[in-house]
């Protein structure tokens, strides 16, 4: 019998979305699926919208919002099933992208986590930015992807095609041994949303699993590309990033590549200040003020882990800042190629 695949879409007030999306997911070939919709305490109609026009889709529905963090942990406490799949809401599937991750996983027990390829709905020829072809993570936590760095999407010429070890899968689309998740108690939830997938991924290859991306598998993400420059995403992703830091580095580590971070984000923050954009700088020093005052105040989770992260898979030992900005390398290849 096929393993067991609960494909759970955790749902804020994206009643487009729903009935834009879901008939591709509905649509999957696969026997052994069944389709969930976790509500996330929406405002609009999106819930009644459901049980009119969904009603073979199973609804989990909750009164506030947890953020992605804190929604699928909760919607996932309540669903039982071998393999969860973490499918955002705006992403079209195609019929057969379930089998070969499924597959892959089901012969390898070490493997915690996976990813498909990801490509943009708009411009089906490019990777779109979150995930693209696997994410990857350099020396001083900034995440990258295979097919996108910064804001350079690559054009998919089947350049990223092999079935590969990464260090963490996008949650647009994220396949997840349930065991495991439930192992490592799920996402941290207190990051509300952004980057709590990399922490995840990272917990798992501390714990001796594996992340890999299965490009055999596509999916088709509309997403917001680049985020906006000031105001709470841009707080949450530069917040989690460092937090993500603390708790997964090493002390050995974490004392003097802190430091370094905290610079990289000021002069990125001072930038934008002197360039008008006072959204952006005030989203960093928040964000900095934040991290500061959750260490000094015990940082829950930071435990000085031991061993050299260098040492797992899908990390870039060197900078992609440095590689981006100063030498002007702008695709996955051509940075990797430098250094791992």
């Amino acid at each position: 019998m096929q393993p067991s695949v609960a494909i759970v879409i955790l749902n804020f007030n994206g009643k487009k979305h729903l009935a834009d999306f879901l008939p591709s997911v509905l649509a999957t070939h696969y026997g052994n699926a069944t389709v969930y919709v976790a509500d996330n305490g929406s405002t609009d109609d999106s819930v009644s919208f459901l049980l009119a026009n969904f009603p073979q889709v199973k609804l989990i529905a909750g009164e506030t919002n947890l953020g992605f963090a804190g929604g699928y942990n909760w919607a996932l406490k309540q669903i039982e099933a071998d393999y969860y799949v973490l499918l955002n809401s705006d992403v079209q599937v195609t019929e057969s992208w379930i089998d070969p991750i499924i597959a892959l996983m089901d012969s390898d027990a070490t493997i915690g986590a996976c990813q498909p390829k990801i490509l943009s709905h708009k411009n089906p020829a490019y990777f779109e930015y979150a995930g693209a072809a696997g994410g990857w993570i350099d020396a001083l936590g900034y995440p990258l992807s295979r097919g996108r760095i910064f804001d350079v999407c690559e054009k998919d010429e089947g350049q990223y095609d092999s079935v590969s070890p990464i260090f963490w899968a996008t949650g647009a689309a994220m396949f997840v041994r349930a065991k495991v998740y439930h192992e490592l108690d799920g996402f941290d939830a207190d990051f509300f949303a952004h980057q709590e997938e990399i922490d995840l991924c990272w917990r798992m290859q501390l714990k001796g699993y594996s992340i890999m991306a299965v490009p055999q598998s596509v999916v088709y993400h509309v997403g917001a590309g680049t985020l906006p420059r000031g105001g709470r995403k841009v707080y949450l992703n530069f917040r989690n990033n460092l937090r993500m830091l603390c708790k997964n580095l090493p002390l050995t580590q974490l004392w003097w590549k802190l430091p370094i971070r905290f610079l990289l984000d000021a002069i990125s923050a001072w930038k934008g200040l002197l360039t008008g954009d006072t959204a952006f700088f005030t989203a960093i020093f928040r964000a900095h003020i934040n991290v500061v005052v959750w260490l000094l105040r015990g940082a829950k989770g930071v435990y000085g882990v031991p061993g050299n992260y260098l040492t797992l898979q899908g990390v870039y030992h060197g900078s992609v800042v440095w590689n981006y900005f100063i030498e002007q390398r702008k695709k996955f290849a051509e940075i990797i190629s430098q250094r791992v």
